[in-house]
């Protein structure tokens, strides 16, 4: 079963730790993500996506990129903004996320790559190699894991049970609410009956699931595979503790998935009507007279085109019965993305945007109004259909599943 064990952390100090936690790289645009920095300006972000501190000149891959990353991290260390762990022992540590009335609590810890490679973590998305490859050199210039990889399990028992103790039992960390108002809560496991209750029910927990993280729990891989501990057994012989990714791990009933929804730059060519008529004919449409709501219900999506909000629906009786092909995601992309408006590989495009469901539908009109083109909103993928593929060993298509709240990065940090 994966190995999932405590881990040597530094964090920021506790006065420090509201304004320095950020939301991922990932979820800001370069121009947003320089906006967030000028309002919080210790924002971790600055180390994240660094880029965002550059002149546009400098490419989002430049070496000068993961240079200055590096030495932001290196003069919060030497500012006392971020600190070892002061008993310099590994701990587990449990994360709540408070959004509303959802609360979700889980466990931040390292999680084996050797069983990444080998199938125990399950992947359920594809991955885009600059992606990915712009997380290696991040990892490597840093020399740390900065980010924790959501992943998902299975209930279990022992690890419900530690979680709760260690709550009922001792004061956290951190206790703050970040501006977009969801509450962050962090306590660190010290009781040695708890760290085995954890230990042990993820050791009899079943596989692990890839729930947001994709590029880097793979970068994590690459960066483990130059240091010759990607496979199981190298481990006695990988420099300093590269073998083990930085992640928070939370139950399947406590996750909330959210739709990602989709913006194509252009039309390829069709007129309105043409590509209205090219929709009709692999769904049913329907033209709404109001603002569209969210999709309700599997198999429905919503398509925002020159000012207009139309209904598809997936026709009954068409829908495939294989794991990946049977997705909302997968349809739009086989009966239109693909053959209508030439989005043959969502993976490299250059053409299509992602938009997680968070932001809202008025985001999706804005972009497609902005670049002439068109927007699709989704259904959100169930638990159930992310199991099944994963399980299966097959891969969703890119950007499948926005889970919300996200987990904020510089809140623990692994030393490689």
């Amino acid at each position: 079963m994966p190995s999932v064990i405590p881990f040597r952390c530094m964090r920021p100090c506790a006065e420090y730790a509201a304004e320095y936690a950020a939301l991922p790289y990932d979820v800001y645009s370069r121009k947003e993500a320089a906006a967030e920095i000028a309002a919080h300006p210790r924002s971790f972000l600055r180390i994240d996506k660094t880029t965002a501190l550059l002149p546009s000149d400098v490419g989002e891959y430049d070496q000068r990129v993961y240079g200055l990353a590096k030495s932001l991290l290196d003069a919060d260390k030497d500012a006392g903004v971020i600190a070892d762990e002061p008993d310099g022992r590994p701990h587990y540590y449990l994360y709540r996320l408070t959004k509303g009335l959802r609360q979700q609590t889980g466990v931040v810890a390292c999680v084996s790559v050797a069983d990444y490679n080998a199938g125990l973590v399950k992947r359920h998305e594809n991955t885009r190699e600059h992606k990915c490859r712009d997380r290696f050199e991040h990892i490597t210039a840093l020399g740390a894991h900065t980010g924790p990889v959501l992943l998902e399990h299975r209930p279990h028992a022992a690890i419900t049970s530690a979680i709760a103790q260690t709550v009922d039992e001792s004061l956290p960390l951190y206790d703050f609410v970040a501006p977009d108002g969801v509450r962050h809560t962090v306590w660190r496991v010290d009781k040695p009956a708890c760290e085995q209750s954890i230990m042990s029910g993820f050791a009899d927990a079943g596989a692990l699931y890839i729930a947001d993280g994709h590029h880097r729990a793979a970068a994590a891989a690459l960066v483990a595979e130059q240091l010759g501990c990607g496979l199981a057994g190298q481990g006695a012989a990988c420099s300093g503790s590269a073998s083990h990714f930085l992640a928070a791990l939370f139950s399947s009933e406590e996750l909330q998935v959210l739709d990602y929804n989709r913006v194509v730059f252009d039309l390829n060519g069709h007129s309105k009507d043409e590509l209205l008529a090219l929709a009709a004919s692999s769904f049913e449409l329907l033209t709404t007279p109001e603002a569209l709501s969210q999709p309700s219900e599997r198999g429905e999506l919503g398509m925002y085109l020159q000012g207009s909000w139309h209904r598809l629906r997936v026709p009954a009786g068409t829908r495939p019965a294989d794991a990946v092909g049977c997705l909302d995601v997968s349809i739009l992309q086989d009966r239109l993305l693909g053959p209508v408006l030439a989005i043959d590989d969502p993976r490299s495009s250059e053409r299509i945007a992602y938009v997680g469901g968070v932001r809202g539908l008025e985001e999706l009109e804005r972009r497609a109004d902005a670049a002439g083109g068109v927007a699709f909103a989704l259904f959100p993928c169930s638990m159930e259909e992310l199991f099944a593929v994963a399980d299966a060993g097959r891969l969703m298509p890119p950007k499948s599943t926005w889970f919300e709240p996200k987990p904020r990065s510089g809140l623990f940090v692994h030393m490689l």
